[in-house]
């Protein structure tokens, strides 16, 4: 990460390093997942000095399989978190009054990916079938998706088996599953990696289904967009983070190379963090606004679970432009 060029200014300016028209603003931003290419943008707005330039001291904390970015927010570990709709329209209806201020991401990068020799040619195949899901919230895309089938969820010949896939594509390389959930820009990857080919494989993306629902949003709790010096911050940081993102589309491989910087686990390769830009790139929308007809949609997808729907009702209140707006 770059240090911070603040006290640098107001030395030259022959001011206090603390002065509080120069002090930075901190704000703590926590991821959906590990870090990867799929945050790339603020990790290369970090680096490029975008946030330091918007008055801001960022703090970018990995996710990973067992920490809930909703759950961190509540908790006061962070301002901001990234999540996908779904998860964070079911963590609303329960109580916790989570609000999306912008929509970095357009377009869902949830897919089905299937081994053909299984004789699955389109979801009306799926019956009988084993498929991998993941949980912890990114299940009720899926679950949408079974119900508009008409596919009950727990076995049998009439409906489907579900495995609770692991974050890898363990099941679909050993053939514990016939078809598997993954991300056009992670997983899929993972899938050739392991020696499969296209042709070997039959793909379902949910926005060709009809059951898309809008990922990676950034949300904060209700109460914080009452202080108006909360949302200009929260605007600064979007504006950052925005120009973070277009330069990690025009610039994937050193925008691979930032993110591999900033993994401390070691367990990433540039040629899968190259790949995973690239694919990102695709999602990525030209403004941080939120379609509310894509919220919309994703509303409708929600709760058209029959008698198990994933919300039950119209989640009032649930984004806002106010953000956004202020994005100058």
């Amino acid at each position: 990460m770059r240090t911070s060029i603040l006290s640098a200014a107001a030395l030259a300016l022959g001011l206090s390093a603390s002065a509080p028209a120069l002090a930075a603003d901190a704000l703590t931003l926590q991821l959906k997942w590990v870090t990867q290419a799929q945050f790339a943008g603020y990790y290369v707005a970090a680096e490029k000095g975008y946030y330091e330039e918007a008055g801001l001291d960022v703090t970018i904390k990995p996710g990973g399989p067992d920490v809930a970015p909703t759950q961190v927010l509540a908790g006061g570990g962070a301002d901001v978190v990234i999540d996908w709709m779904p998860s964070a329209l079911a963590a609303r209806e329960k109580g916790l009054p989570l609000v999306n201020i912008a929509q970095p991401f357009a377009k869902s990068g949830l897919m089905l990916t299937c081994r053909k020799e299984t004789g699955i040619a389109s979801p009306a195949d799926f019956k009988g079938k084993t498929l991998g899901v993941w949980f912890s919230g990114n299940e009720y895309p899926f679950l949408s998706w079974m119900s508009k089938l008409g596919l009950k969820t727990d076995g049998g010949p009439e409906g489907v088996t579900v495995i609770k896939q692991g974050f890898n594509v363990d099941p679909l390389i050993q053939k514990q599953a016939d078809c598997i959930s993954t991300m056009t820009y992670n997983e899929y990857g993972q899938v050739l990696d392991a020696g499969l080919k296209p042709e070997d494989l039959v793909v379902f993306k949910y926005e060709e289904q009809g059951v898309s629902t809008l990922e990676d949003g950034l949300y904060v709790l209700e109460p914080a967009l009452g202080d108006p010096a909360m949302v200009d911050k929260l605007a600064r940081f979007v504006s950052a983070s925005m120009k973070g993102w277009q330069y990690a589309k025009e610039n994937p491989d050193e925008a691979a190379g930032i993110v591999l910087d900033n993994d401390t686990t070691g367990a990433q390769t540039e040629a899968h963090q190259t790949f995973m830009m690239t694919e990102i790139a695709k999602l990525l929308g030209d403004s941080p606004k939120l379609d509310t007809a894509a919220a919309e949609t994703t509303v409708k997808v929600l709760m058209s679970g029959g008698s198990d729907p994933v919300i039950t009702k119209q989640p009032e209140g649930a984004w806002t432009s106010k953000v956004t707006d202020a994005v100058k």
